[in-house]
């Protein structure tokens, strides 16, 4: 593979291919950990810890296990096992440090094992073919990119608590539009790399 800018995964990463405003992978959290600002960024924090440690565990797999014993079908699993251990280590550190933030992420700490965001970010760096240098900024910048949508969708739903919304548009079809004009707002970045 020819040498990628590491400008260029951290630009695209985290504006042009948003994983969850461009690849929509990960919109189970994003809906449902977005209503305070506050929490958005713990979860944001926690997928962004998770996501660089898997980096560097499945990159070492994939090029030390998997491929020199032909058995890179296992890949999904694997990877699976993985993020199910950091997120549980994750888990058992949030809630000896910081039981607020702990209680406030409530059953969304555990869905990180099942987010596809991710599972696919682990999946996709061995795809793009990249080193564990470019791995570990690829997932790092895509799980910034993850807190950066999902500070910013928690911030206008705490915003429009305050608006005039029609009501039937209060809840869940306002939140639904927002992210669809939030997304559409991220697709200008595209004309950038």
């Amino acid at each position: 593979m020819e040498t990628v800018s590491y400008f260029a995964i951290i630009l695209g990463s985290i504006l042009v291919n948003n994983v969850v405003l461009a690849q929509f992978l990960g919109i189970c959290p994003f809906l449902g950990v977005s209503s305070k600002v506050e929490t958005s960024l713990g979860m944001g924090a926690a997928v962004t810890f998770v996501m660089s440690l898997t980096a560097v565990v499945a990159w070492c797999l994939q090029t030390y296990v998997l491929v020199p014993l032909h058995i890179e079908y296992m890949q999904t699993i694997v990877f699976i096992l993985v993020i199910a251990a950091l997120v549980q280590m994750v888990e058992i550190i949030l809630k000896k440090v910081s039981p607020s933030l702990y209680q406030a992420l409530g059953i969304f700490l555990p869905l990180i094992t099942t987010n596809c965001a991710v599972l696919g970010v682990a999946i996709l760096m061995i795809q793009k073919d990249f080193n564990l240098l470019q791995s570990v900024v690829y997932s790092a910048s895509t799980a910034i990119g993850f807190a950066l949508a999902l500070t910013l969708f928690a911030g206008i739903r705490e915003r429009l608590e305050f608006e005039g919304v029609p009501a039937a548009m209060k809840g869940t079809p306002i939140a639904l539009i927002t992210a669809a004009l939030l997304a559409m707002a991220f697709l200008g970045f595209s004309g950038m790399v």
